[in-house]
């Protein structure tokens, strides 16, 4: 990723420490995908924090205007996702440049309309949205966000997101799909 403004490196060395403190633990597990690891990124337990999830939609929406400014709302499958879109929407109301936020769900809703997204009534058919995503490992999840995002008539132009593990192909596999921009790589957390 491009460096930020630098104005905005104390809000991504805060976040990076937060992240450090309450999401990164250096121990082996078993990931989604069946893979074992040496390393685990719960970012949900930083971001979820008021200083994370400002400092994260403060980040993400910086990304997003440099590198995706046609965007006009973020989104991503449920559940690591829906923390950053929803950041993202706050900060940009804020800023005075709103994005809209929608949520993926993972299986589509059981009752009422069956819905596979939620905020649709701010989405119009062709409209350059951005997928976001926690952690990148396989880039499943995000792909499956991107299908949904197209079936509904969302334009996806490109992926955010907060850490890219730079293994297994994710990134590979999403910018088969669209560009990807992560605040965040491996590196970051065991350089």
């Amino acid at each position: 990723m491009a460096p930020f403004d630098t104005a905005l490196a104390p809000a991504r060395a805060r976040l990076l420490e937060l992240m450090t403190e309450l999401s990164f633990a250096r121990r082996p597990v078993v990931l989604s995908s069946g893979k074992p690891s040496d390393f685990y990124i719960d970012s949900k337990q930083a971001v979820l924090t008021a200083e994370g999830h400002f400092l994260v939609g403060q980040l993400l929406l910086a990304a997003i205007e440099r590198d995706a400014p046609s965007v006009e709302a973020v989104g991503g499958l449920t559940m690591g996702a829906d923390p950053l879109a929803s950041a993202v929407a706050l900060v940009s109301h804020i800023s005075g440049r709103p994005r809209a936020a929608f949520y993926v769900r993972k299986e589509p809703k059981s009752h009422g309309t069956a819905n596979w997204l939620e905020g649709t009534r701010s989405l119009r058919e062709g409209m350059p949205v951005a997928i976001l995503e926690d952690v990148i490992t396989t880039g499943a999840s995000a792909l499956r966000a991107i299908e949904r995002a197209r079936l509904f008539g969302l334009r996806v132009v490109h992926v955010f997101a907060l850490v890219d593990r730079e293994e297994e192909g994710g990134r590979e596999a999403l910018a088969r799909e669209a560009p990807v921009t992560s605040l965040f790589t491996r590196r970051d957390f065991m350089p």
